[in-house]
């Protein structure tokens, strides 16, 4: 894959650093430019440019391509910074030739960056001018950042600002004073907002879906840039296809990292970033995926299922595309608990025929496919009611065998509200989506921002609805499988466990999956992020698409279920499986699958 390539506009400066002697570099934009760099991605930085080139700032001028007007080296900004009890005060600032900075100056077309971002630039006048003329000349996403003073000075254009941009970084202290409280934050449809809340970690927010994640623990030195490494490195991760999420978590570790030097020490380093830290806790048994890919390698049943039979649409039926993405987004909660554990999964009889699951879901939607079809449409989806949902998903005993029909309508409805937002169908965003360089990656990226889909960080709704696009008939997603990402489910976790492909290391972690209990947020991740980097190695190790590999997972309810013993002499992995069949999926209700 092709590095991202970033735009920073905001200075280079020179500074001191709780009273030191030592002079280093600084400067909101060489700080976001250089973890950019420090990620792997391909930066540009214009900022004024000193001639003599300071020592200080050899290593980023090195290292990155800059762009601006050329300035003496006395001109160049300075600043005098003190941290104290987490409070950062300017003693001294010396802005310089940073005030020379004007859009005129920026490339003529702008449409190669994969993301350009604007720091401040000591006037969020002068950042909105920027923002405007970025628009102009074809910026693709556009991202911000802000200060709090500045926020006191200007606050309609960083209001304004905050609104027009794509994607828009803030601590906690701008946080509030943008939008009252913290508990107000919240996105347009289709932007990000990133708020870092310094050792306590950051907050994403997609609409009003917020994420919190824990910090990286270290021993900090300085925390001068740490809010400027996070956004350079979360910004190379979305450019790069993360989901938001997961672009929080691979940027924490570097800014973390940064704190434990004076200045940017850690950022002009060129080794690779610090990776996230796994939980141990469940780990991948390398030597077992390699036994289970090869066997399955040579597997010719194991195939892609083409998304079609009598529980799902008619090849070309006209309502087919609002049938998926309505119906992709509700796949997930079929089971019930019973005194903090696993009871049983959701088995029913709907239209004279005994259904699981997701065919139970599947089959359901199919009577508004029959009798309603506009009901799929995103504009229905937002003004369904309850009594709507009640009745179609209604058994033949008339019984309601869907445990969380909340979550389900509540979901029902933020698509369709997004969607409606965003000016998209599902057939209107499938002509984007395929004159993207990536339909794949664009598909996933757009879901980021669709209710029922942006919610989960590892995508497995979004990924299934892509692979039901690429998979159908009508093959109406372009591009290859190969960009799509593991689908995990309670199938896909259960079937690793039980096949050995991940190891649970902790005796109580392992208990509580065998007496199939409730688990916490912490337990469930540590099983289904280790089960999602099994997946991706096992379809690159097979040369199996992810279509077919999780359609072979998926039909493991059949020979490896939930209730009953597992049915190993019909399994097609079984000379090599692990049998571990007291282990059991992750019992955590949540709407990710």
């Amino acid at each position: 894959m092709a590095a991202a390539r970033i735009l920073v506009v905001g200075g280079a400066s020179l500074d001191r650093l709780d009273g030191r002697e030592e002079i280093v570099a600084g400067g909101a934009g060489m700080y976001t430019a250089m973890a950019a760099h420090r990620s792997g991605a391909a930066v540009t930085l214009f900022a004024p440019r000193p001639e003599p080139m300071p020592d200080a700032l050899r290593a980023v001028a090195t290292n990155l391509r800059w762009l601006g007007p050329s300035i003496a080296a006395d001109d160049l900004a300075r600043f005098e910074i003190n941290h104290r009890n987490g409070r950062t005060t300017y003693v001294n600032a010396f802005f310089g030739a940073e005030g020379s900075l004007s859009p005129s100056g920026l490339p003529d077309d702008l449409s190669g960056f994969d993301c350009v971002h604007l720091v401040p630039l000591g006037d969020i006048g002068r950042q909105r001018a920027f923002l405007r003329a970025c628009r102009e000349r074809g910026a693709r996403c556009i991202s911000a950042g802000t200060a709090l003073t500045l926020i006191d000075k200007q606050p309609e254009d960083a209001l304004a600002v905050l609104q027009a941009a794509d994607i828009f970084f803030m601590n906690e202290a701008e946080a509030i004073r943008l939008f009252g409280s913290l508990a107000a934050v919240r996105s347009r449809p289709g932007q990000l907002l990133f708020v870092t809340r310094g050792q306590r970690g950051a907050t994403v927010v997609k609409g009003d879906a917020l994420t919190d994640l824990a910090g990286v623990a270290v021993e900090m030195l300085d925390p001068t840039g740490a809010g400027d490494t996070f956004c350079g490195a979360a910004l190379v991760g979305v450019a790069a296809g993360l989901h938001p999420v997961m672009a929080a978590r691979h940027a924490m570790p570097l800014a973390a990292e940064m704190t434990t030097a004076i200045g940017p020490t850690a950022l002009l380093d060129n080794s690779p970033a610090p990776a996230a830290a796994m939980d141990e806790r469940v780990v991948v048994n390398v030597e077992q995926l390699g036994r289970i890919a090869t066997l399955i390698a040579g597997l010719p049943e194991i195939t892609p299922f083409a998304f079609t039979g009598p529980d799902l649409p008619a090849r070309d039926h006209p309502a087919a595309h609002d049938y998926f993405f309505a119906t992709s987004l509700q796949q997930f909660g079929f089971w019930s608990a019973t005194d903090s554990h696993y009871d049983r999964p959701l088995v029913a009889t709907i239209d004279g025929e005994q259904r699981k699951g997701a065919f139970y879901l599947f089959r359901a939607w199919m009577r508004w496919l029959r009798d309603d079809p506009e009901r799929l449409a995103p504009a229905a989806q937002a003004n369904l009611t309850d009594k709507q949902l009640r009745a179609v998903l209604l058994a033949d005993d008339g019984s309601e065998p869907m445990p969380e029909l909340d979550t389900h309508l509540a979901l029902a409805r933020a698509y369709g509200r997004d969607m409606l937002a965003l000016g998209l169908t599902p057939q209107i965003a499938l002509q984007k989506i395929n004159a993207a360089e990536a339909p794949v990656a664009a598909l996933l990226q757009l879901l980021d921002h669709i209710g029922g889909y942006k919610e989960d960080p590892l995508r497995k709704k979004s990924a299934l609805l892509a692979v039901i696009l690429l998979q159908r008939p009508e093959a109406w997603l372009a591009g290859g499988a190969a960009d799509v990402p593991p689908i995990v489910d309670y199938h896909v976790m259960r079937s690793c466990l039980r096949m050995g492909l991940i190891e649970v290391r902790e005796h109580t972690l392992r208990e509580r999956l065998v007496r199939r209990a409730l688990l916490p947020e912490s337990d469930e991740w540590a099983v289904r992020y280790a089960a999602f980097r099994a997946m991706q190695q096992l379809v690159t190790l097979s040369g199996k698409s992810m279509g077919a590999v999780d359609w072979f997972f998926f039909q493991a309810r059949e020979r490896c279920p939930e209730m009953t013993p597992p049915d190993c002499a019909h399994c097609a992995v079984d000379a090599v499986c692990a049998h571990r069949r007291d282990l059991f999926q992750p019992v955590r209700r949540t709407s990710f699958y």
